[in-house]
């Protein structure tokens, strides 16, 4: 399994595209047979307390893309604070078990994990 991370807007599509996936190839679901996963932080919002249990399946995945939530403003709301927190901890989970781990920055790709 491949982990793309960035910011909003970084080129993170742009990337799994030129990895050869075409965006029929991506799917914002889990439970389906798309091999790339695209806003894994939506999934997480949806049930941060339970996002763990999301790691045998995203493991399944050729590629997981997730936007980066950890940096700036922190967020007033509760809820919104421990979503972030729980998005930050399952990157850090799949991070772990991913063959390549991949940053985009301004649409340039940077290895972390390879």
């Amino acid at each position: 399994m491949i982990l793309v991370i960035g910011a909003i807007a970084s080129g993170k599509k742009d990337y799994v595209r030129s990895l050869g996936y075409s965006p029929e190839a991506m799917s914002d679901a889990l439970d389906d047979s798309h091999p790339v996963l695209i806003d894994l932080e939506k999934l997480v919002d949806a049930d941060p307390d339970n996002c763990m249990q999301l790691l045998p399946d995203l493991l399944k995945k050729e590629v997981v893309v997730c936007c980066e939530v950890g940096s700036g403003v922190i967020p007033a709301v509760r809820r919104d604070r421990e979503s972030r927190e729980a998005t930050g901890r399952l990157c850090i989970a799949l991070a772990k078990k991913a063959e390549r781990v991949i940053r985009l920055v301004a649409g340039i790709p940077v290895v972390i994990k390879s």
